[in-house]
């Protein structure tokens, strides 16, 4: 398997006026083609910047990180926390808004139609986003996303706003639709059941920005809450996790 994102001593210091605060001091980490890569840590771990330098919305200070798509592949689609979606455009015409210059319109419509039709919104495209559920808007993001058809899927927190019956189903819809597209995904949670849930390999990371687990999650799919595996595997992160956010920083007492 090639690798898709590979991140060497990457380091993130922000400037506070007098005072520097490291929120990475030092993260190096390779991810596979095709791996569903989940990314869980207290609040202030450096989840969300880790993921906006991998992205080029932020600037590392030092390190490095490199995106190996193929020739003519665009390199990242993100999904932000909250949709952002243009609200005076339809549904179809915020999909048209990523549309790469290189690429051929009569090209894109096809992929356009096939990518609401594969989040379940074939009927909606000349909707506007106030008369879509939070959940529909979450999918139309998700659409927006996979129609550059990126290399690698990067994802914020999407399902942290929405009420817990609806998030249970787009996390559904996420692993249906990422077995069928096998894209490379890096989902960043603050929820480690959804981790579990969603991920074929989990990184938690501490107060400091350091990996503290880096490990496969070797459970039969679907996953099942009530299944003996799935909560043994579960309650051992939990315990690491609640390790952390009572002040850990390497993971133990």
């Amino acid at each position: 398997m090639q690798t898709a994102v590979s991140i060497q001593n990457l380091v993130k210091i922000f400037n506070d006026g007098d005072r520097e605060h490291c929120v990475l001091p030092g993260l190096s980490l390779d991810i596979e083609e095709t791996a569903f890569v989940t990314v869980v840590g207290p609040s202030g771990s450096g989840k969300t910047t880790l993921l906006n330098i991998i992205a080029g919305l932020e600037a590392q200070t030092t390190g490095s990180v490199k995106i190996h798509a193929r020739p003519g592949e665009t390199q990242l689609g993100y999904v932000f926390q909250n949709a952002r979606l243009l609200p005076w455009l339809t549904v179809e015409d915020n999909l048209r808004f990523v549309q790469p210059e290189n690429r051929d319109k009569d090209e894109f419509e096809k992929r356009l139609q096939h990518y609401l039709e594969l989040v379940g919104l074939s009927g909606a495209g000349q909707k506007y986003p106030h008369q879509l559920s939070g959940g529909m808007q979450q999918r139309v993001g998700i659409a927006r996303a996979l129609c550059v058809e990126p290399a690698v899927l990067l994802m914020d927190e999407p399902f942290s706003h929405l009420d817990e019956i609806t998030a249970e189903q787009m996390r559904a819809e996420l692993l249906r639709i990422w077995q069928q597209t096998k894209r490379t995904i890096i989902f960043i949670t603050h929820d480690i059941r959804e981790a579990v849930t969603l991920g074929d390999r989990l990184i938690m990371l501490n107060f400091c920005g350091e990996i503290v687990e880096d490990r496969p999650v070797e459970l039969p799919r679907p996953r099942d809450f009530s299944d003996r595996q799935f909560i043994e595997f579960y309650a051992q992160l939990v315990n690491r996790f609640h390790t952390l956010q009572a002040g850990g920083t390497d993971g133990t007492e």
